[in-house]
């Protein structure tokens, strides 16, 4: 497993782990894509948007301790716990999708 976390300089920084060798591919290597964490989801009317106030609290769908979802460009890759690094959070990996599962 690689564990990955944005550093000082704000690019990525392997801690651990090991890079298969992907021949012709290594081009790709560092190729930007969308990282997104997903907590939850809700639904919310018009009107309640607009009544959005700071310290309104917003109903998720999922229960506290449930894993977290990762996407890469919008696509469910694995699954993962909140973790703390540097007094930053980041995503422990608990699941890794297999693509032909989806």
């Amino acid at each position: 497993m690689v564990y990955i976390f944005y550093g000082e300089s704000g690019k990525l920084t392997f801690l651990d782990g090991i890079m298969e060798d992907v021949g012709e591919l290594s081009w790709l290597h560092n190729v930007p894509m969308k990282v997104t964490v997903e907590l939850g989801q809700g639904q919310l009317s018009i009107r309640d948007l607009l009544l959005m106030v700071q310290g309104t609290v917003l109903e998720l769908d999922k229960l506290a301790g449930e894993p977290l979802e990762v996407l890469v460009n919008d696509r469910l890759v694995s699954r993962g716990e909140v973790v703390m690094i540097n007094e930053k959070y980041g995503i422990r990996l608990t699941d890794v999708i297999n693509p032909d599962e989806k």
